[in-house]
């Protein structure tokens, strides 16, 4: 069975995505994707790619892209959604593992740790091209090119946050010490984290290059280079030391990139919104207000202040949640995360309300 989804359906998602980036789309982005619409036509032999099974390599990329297209094939894309393969199956902050980090999934959740346990000065880190989370990855990405021809987008690992990776060859406790007795070696090692993610981005971009678009964990789509840019090691950390530490990557990552979104995860991060909003080169917040924290309706303070500071917004929640929210910020340039339902008139509710 083929994937319910044209190359001309792309064509027209892509055009509309790169308008929102732009700010000229004049409506939200409304992503959902109506689950289970289809009968499954096939059992696969290899399960669909997650952080329990990502550390199997019994499977072939092959087996592993058969069994996302068995998936896929069984969905209907509503509104802004599209096809896509979501590569965070490896984990938050992979890249750590690029560079020779261990990668744990024993307990079905990935977790990032050190060889050794090392002083910040003896800290060194280098992206391996050839690393085997390197290669499975772009041995994925081929393997579905051949399979799709661009009409299922495959997004970029997770890569994680420079301080992210940081404290996992460091450990966060000790990096938290190690920001106020040895700042220089913070940045000096944050310097070499980001060498390594820039090298790791630029070698998955060029694997990438023939689907003709770019996307990441956040589900937005771009035709050219796009990345939701994160540290979650900010929660715990003022602002001071947030400009001091973070703030330079997040404004090179938003001058190279095209489109760049900045992950703000929980409240903790709120502190730092108004140095975020001054990049002018950031295109987006996606505000992530946390579990067990009221839904949007109650942050639609910080959205206006994201919009007011001439930024889009990427707005988390459930279905419900966005129909209560259409309703104060219609029309304004905000996205959705791409939402899966089953019931296929709450479905059609969203998309006749963009």
């Amino acid at each position: 069975m083929a994937i319910h989804f044209t190359q001309d359906q792309m064509k027209k998602c892509q055009e509309n995505h790169d308008l929102w980036w732009e700010g000229k789309l004049n409506r939200p982005l409304v992503k959902v994707v109506l689950t289970d619409a289809y009968e499954a036509d096939r059992v696969t032999r290899a399960p669909f790619l997650s952080q329990a099974s990502c550390a199997d390599f019994s499977y072939t990329p092959e087996e592993i892209v058969d069994a996302m297209d068995a998936e896929l094939s069984k969905c209907e894309f509503l509104g802004d959604a599209f096809p896509m393969i979501n590569l965070d199956s490896f984990g938050p902050g992979v890249l750590a593992a690029m560079c020779g980090a261990k990668l744990d999934n024993s307990s079905g959740r990935v977790w990032f740790f050190p060889d050794e346990e090392r002083e910040i000065a003896d800290i060194h880190v280098k992206y391996d091209p050839d690393n085997k989370w390197s290669r499975r990855i772009k041995d994925i990405y081929s393997a579905g090119l051949n399979r799709w021809n661009g009409l299922v987008k495959m997004g970029f690992p997770d890569l994680g946050g420079v301080l992210d990776v940081a404290a996992t060859f460091r450990g966060s406790e000790n990096l938290l010490i190690d920001m106020i007795d040895e700042p220089d070696e913070v940045i000096r090692l944050a310097k070499e984290i980001e060498k390594a993610w820039r090298e790791a981005y630029v070698d998955f971009a060029s694997v990438l290059a023939p689907q003709g678009g770019y996307t990441h964990w956040s589900g937005l789509l771009s035709t050219e280079k796009s990345y939701i840019v994160q540290c979650d090691v900010s929660y715990m950390i003022g602002k001071k030391m947030f400009d001091q530490f973070v703030l330079d990557t997040i404004r090179n990552d938003s001058k190279t990139l095209r489109h760049t979104i900045y992950h703000l995860d929980g409240v903790g991060e709120l502190n730092h919104l108004d140095s975020i909003l001054a990049l002018p080169d950031l295109n987006a917040v996606q505000w992530q207000f946390g579990d067990g924290k009221p839904g949007p309706m109650h942050w639609l303070d910080v959205y206006r202040k994201i919009l007011d500071a001439g930024k889009l917004i990427m707005i988390e929640g459930k279905p419900e949640d966005y129909l209560e929210v259409i309703n104060v910020l219609h029309g304004t340039p905000y996205a959705t995360h791409a939402m899966s339902v089953k019931n296929k008139e709450l479905a059609l509710r969203m998309i006749e309300a963009r």
